[in-house]
């Protein structure tokens, strides 16, 4: 018979006051030596059959384990029989006790994984571990005061010399250049320079776009499109992390103290004194020092405070991508491309196939000329032209893009696939050239019938390079490696535009106008008269009224407020108007036919 029986035969049941006793002893053991086996009669097991202490009803304590240190427990006083009662069990308090030998071998805890940092922008791309050397600072300061204070508000002289100030700071860091990078340097200064020879408007913001994009390139480099990319933006990024460079660079130095301050409000101060001095006691030293000194008002803070910060994070940027190079693998070789022939197969041969026919009816109408458009199109020859120009600029451009796709993502692992490419982009981008051919054409014939504009000029220019860019492709086809591609295409385009600017369109516009009317007495005055000065050698060459006509604005313009606005070509204007007489006339839309 079990122990529970022979417990319950004895009237120890758990009802009674001897069971409540037992379940408090064994509680308060629990609590001492931690979770043990029990046997049947409920007490530890291992225990050795030993009895409790308080059965004895002895004061002695149970003998301690050398390797456990249990929780003190504070026993309480043992009630009497008739002062037990039933009460609710205990609540476990929050600290666990202590592991017992009797236990198991516990399970280990899961690993806490903790991250790491997440990946920072552009891993590829590391700071440097050092602040901003000195020489860093002196090239931001002068390239920020020198944007601030010399790039006026139009074209002129200013940008260029604010140019120099801020390519020579950048050179005094980054040291001598290499040849490729010094060429895309003078490029950058000679967009500059066209702020003051040419006085078109409409040239100076594009020049500037094209001197940042070309100082850009200097610095950041690039060969592959991926590359080019970050070149085009490498300084303006460069100039935002450069910031905490900077701030590394000017806590190494510690405060500046107020004693350059000092100084330089002295110098303000003998300046002030000694300037007023002199331009009182001489009128000519006082006009110069009044040229010198531009009129300021609270927009012209803000537009040198503006020239100023781009000027200095540009500089800033420059010297950043100098000491912390990109490491851009600009070598590795590109993901293998996954079209198969059967998947671009059709779409560029039904494109070959389209483009054979339309090259087919262009060679009859270049060879049929005018007699042969007059009867099978029913227009004019220059009514043709127009039609179709831009169609054919676009045709072209979509063409290269389709041409640069397939290139990239069709497979070229066998010959045949290989020969198959060559084959169909090939075809492509020959019959895409007689196309560009054919678009030149036409633009040739519309010009003979209406005469230039500089629009018309500056698309020209641009089919021009783009049949350049065509021969380039069918070069980087033959060898199926077209590495150097992407930057010959962006060098060959700032090129030609910087060949544009230097042959001077306005000029030229105007100087075949006025050959044309010359000889067919055809001119549009109210066009020619929206030209700037650029455009002023030619026009004085014109009889009146069309001389006054095509001056009427352009005789008494003065947009030049201090010298940093000075310009060579509206100086040269402003010389040669004045020894041609220029009246107020009547003028009249003379020429005839739809332009």
């Amino acid at each position: 018979m079990t122990d529970s029986t022979d417990s319950t035969s004895s009237g120890d049941s758990p009802e009674s006051p001897q069971g409540q006793a037992a379940a408090r002893r064994r509680y308060r053991n629990f609590r001492k030596v931690g979770h043990r086996p029990t046997s049947g009669g409920g007490e530890p097991a291992g225990a050795g059959g030993s009895p409790d202490p308080e059965e004895k009803g002895s004061d002695e304590k149970p003998v301690e384990i050398a390797e456990e240190k249990p929780v003190e427990v504070k026993e309480e006083p043992k009630p009497t029989e008739a002062a037990q009662a039933p009460r609710p069990a205990q609540v476990a308090t929050a600290t666990l006790p202590p592991p017992s030998p009797w236990q198991g071998v516990p399970h280990p805890a899961p690993a806490v994984v903790v991250t790491g940092a997440g990946v920072p922008f552009m891993p590829w791309w590391t700071p440097p571990k050092t602040g901003a050397p000195a020489r860093v600072l002196i090239a931001g300061l002068v390239a920020g005061l020198a944007g601030a204070f010399l790039a006026p508000p139009n074209n002129g002289i200013g940008w260029f010399l604010a140019g120099l100030f801020g390519v020579g700071g950048v050179l005094v860091y980054a040291g001598k250049p290499s040849v490729e990078r010094a060429l895309w340097l003078v490029g950058a200064l000679a967009f500059l320079a066209m702020g003051f020879l040419r006085a078109a408007e409409w040239v100076f913001p594009l020049c500037v776009l094209a001197s940042m994009l070309c100082g850009s390139i200097a610095m950041g480099g690039g060969r592959t499109v991926r590359g080019l990319v970050f070149g085009a933006v490498g300084v303006g990024l460069g100039g935002l992390r450069s910031i905490p460079w900077v701030a590394r660079g000017l806590s190494r130095r510690g405060p500046i103290g107020i004693r350059p301050f000092v100084s330089v409000g002295v110098a303000v101060v003998l300046l002030v004194v000694f300037g007023s001095l002199l331009a009182g006691a001489d009128k000519g030293f006082n006009d110069f020092l009044e040229s010198l000194v531009p009129d300021l008002e609270i927009g012209s803070f803000v537009r040198m405070g503006f020239f100023g910060v781009v000027a200095a994070a540009g500089a800033l940027g420059a010297c950043y991508l100098v000491a912390a190079p990109p490491s851009i693998n600009e070598d590795a070789e590109g993901t293998p491309g996954t079209l198969r022939l059967k998947d671009y197969g059709l779409p560029v041969g039904v494109l070959v196939v389209l483009f054979t026919g339309f090259v087919g009816t262009q060679l009859a109408v270049l060879f049929g000329g005018e007699a042969y458009v007059m009867k099978t199109a029913g227009v004019t020859f220059a009514e043709y032209a127009r039609s179709g120009f831009w169609q054919l600029l676009w045709v072209a451009i979509l063409t290269l893009g389709v041409i640069a796709g397939v290139a990239r993502f069709a497979a070229k692992k066998t010959a045949r696939e290989q020969l198959w490419l060559r084959i169909l982009l090939g075809s492509l981008a020959v019959l895409t050239l007689v196309i560009v051919a054919s678009a030149l054409s036409r633009m040739w014939f519309y010009q003979q019938a209406y005469g230039w504009t500089v629009l018309r000029l500056l698309v020209l220019s641009c089919e021009v390079w783009l049949a350049v860019v065509y021969l380039m492709v069918i070069a980087s086809g033959i060898s199926l490696r077209a590495n150097w591609l992407p930057k010959a295409i962006v060098g060959t385009g700032a090129a030609f535009f910087l060949a544009v600017v230097v042959l001077n369109p306005e000029r030229m516009v105007a100087d075949y106008n006025v050959s044309r009317f010359e000889a067919t007495k055809k001119i549009d005055t109210t066009y020619l008269s929206r030209l700037s000065e650029d455009a002023v050698p030619a026009l004085v060459r014109l009889p009146e009224p069309e001389r006054s006509c095509a001056l009427r604005w352009l005789k008494n313009r003065d947009v030049e407020q201090d010298w940093r606005e000075w310009n060579l070509a509206r100086h040269n204007a402003k010389k040669s108007l004045e020894s041609v007489a220029v009246t107020e006339v009547t003028c009249e839309y003379t020429y005839s036919g739809e332009r």
